[in-house]
């Protein structure tokens, strides 16, 4: 079966319209926050990792055409999981620490949030920041003008939720 597993902003099905999301953990795998050339701002990408496991969805490509997702996922390249479906990660020596010059941005985050909140729940975003390293990097407030493409609007408690996570993790 041709699915990708999305372990970041591919979690917020707002982003995308990949049918038959479905909740899954991989294994074997960690999620981190790099750089990697060509990109002005981190972003988050998996890591090989025996003792990682990370949540996230998997859904199908229609037809197995791979090409609209490879293109949003220009940056990364994908491999076949052992459990079935492939996942977009940049290998080591492709990728550097998030600095000062490439931030993590905070319009980014928040969809990624959100599409915990959503899928998983409270629990999964605690989860999600639990087993999530590289939080030592700055993060850039662009929540008043989005640099991230599909940036979202998010509630008064959905706001609260990011906020007092990005506080418990980069203090």
């Amino acid at each position: 079966m041709d699915e990708f597993f999305g372990y970041g902003s591919l979690v917020n099905l707002g982003t995308h319209t990949y049918a038959g999301a479905r909740r899954i953990t991989v294994r074997g795998w960690a999620r981190t926050w790099r750089h990697a050339a060509g990109r002005s701002h981190a972003f988050l990408t998996a890591t090989p990792d025996a003792g990682g496991v990370i949540d996230g969805i998997a859904a199908r490509v229609p037809n197995g055409d791979w090409s609209a997702l490879d293109l949003r996922e220009e940056a990364y390249i994908r491999t076949r999981l052992a459990e079935g479906p492939a996942i977009y990660h940049i290998p080591e020596g492709h990728h550097a620490p998030a600095s000062v010059a490439n931030p993590i941005l905070l319009s980014y985050l928040d969809v990624v949030v959100k599409g915990y909140l959503t899928e998983f729940g409270e629990d999964g975003v605690a989860r999600f920041f639990a087993t999530t390293s590289g939080w030592d990097a700055p993060i850039l407030d662009d929540r008043a003008a989005p640099l991230y493409p599909r940036a979202q609007q998010l509630t008064l408690a959905e706001t609260a939720l990011v906020d007092d996570w990005r506080g418990r993790v980069t203090s």
